[in-house]
């Protein structure tokens, strides 16, 4: 058979595959790039870091000297004279003030409280009305007077060996206050003891042909110890009552009018008739008691009377 040509195909398959030159041949690294490369990257890698470094520390140079810039703006600055600030005009109303919680603790700012702290300041608070209110009504209450009856013998009658014989006339004449002392009843003497300096009592003549009130005075001192009754030579000496522990008690009286006309104890109990002005009057009601008390109502009565009376008399 005729031979087959051959063809380029055919002769360049059948050519030995050549080999390839070492001589001229780049190490590759373990990525793969030639070792060259990679050289001249760590050579340039490393002849930046020091360029790097130095930018570092100046960035964090520059970063600190603004941090203590900014903390030196931050301190305070020396104080200064404070300004006087203009007077507020107090409000018509006080605010009401919110309830305070115990449990619970209020927090805030320095600057907050600086404004709390001068709005308070610049407020003054008005004084409470309802106890203004209440102090003038406990003054006017301290103001007010108490009024009594008290009963003397004007005529001459020996207790004891004594004569205890006082008139209103007897008081007219003393020059210092004079001590009501021989109350031996607890009724009375209670009432001696309830009398503030002060008080008034009518003068009421008992024991007598014409017993009444004829006149008024006034407690000048309030009760103390009643010294006759340790005196054995008074007209009312009581062994009973001891020094150490006084069982009754005196208050010092001064004269302060005279009635033209006395108010007879006629008159009195017709007054004290039921429906009448004196129906309630301690002494009508208890007339063995020495010391009795007398309303505001029945004194400013009993002293119209007294006027009434007066005006007939020349």
């Amino acid at each position: 058979m005729p031979k087959r040509k051959s063809t380029a195909v055919e002769e360049t398959a059948s050519e030995p595959p050549r080999r390839r030159s070492l001589r001229n041949a780049q190490p590759l690294s373990d990525a793969g790039e030639p070792a060259a490369d990679v050289a001249t990257k760590s050579k340039a890698k490393a002849a930046a870091a020091p360029k790097v470094e130095i930018a570092r520390r100046g960035a964090r140079k520059t970063h600190q000297k603004a941090k203590e810039e900014s903390e030196d703006s931050a301190s305070p600055e020396p104080e200064s004279e404070p300004q006087p600030e203009p007077e507020s005009e107090p409000e018509s109303e006080p605010e009401p003030e919110p309830p305070v919680k115990k449990s619970r603790v209020s927090k805030q700012t320095p600057k907050a409280a600086g404004k709390a702290t001068a709005k308070s300041a610049s407020k003054p608070s008005k004084p409470s009305t309802k106890a203004t209110e209440a102090v003038e009504e406990k003054t006017d209450g301290d103001e007010e007077k108490t009024y009594w009856l008290l009963k003397a013998e004007p005529e001459s009658r020996i207790e004891r060996g004594v004569d205890v014989k006082f008139s209103i006339d007897d008081l007219a004449a003393k020059t210092e206050p004079e001590p009501w002392d021989g109350i031996r009843a607890y009724a009375a003497r209670n009432n001696l003891r309830a009398m503030k300096k002060g008080d008034l009592a009518f003068f009421y003549a008992s024991n007598c042909k014409e017993p009444g009130i004829v006149g008024t005075m006034e407690i000048v001192q309030e009760h103390s110890p009643d010294l006759t009754a340790h005196d054995a030579k008074a007209a009312y000496y009581d062994p009973s009552s001891k020094p150490s522990d006084p069982k009754w008690s005196v208050v010092h009286v001064e004269f302060r009018s005279k009635f033209k006309v006395p108010i007879g104890l006629k008159e009195l109990r017709a007054m004290g008739a039921p429906g009448e002005p004196l129906e309630n009057m301690q002494m009508l009601k208890q007339t063995r008691l020495s010391v009795s008390k007398v309303t505001a109502a029945e004194w400013e009565y009993l002293m119209g009377v007294a006027k009434e009376k007066a005006k007939g008399v020349k």
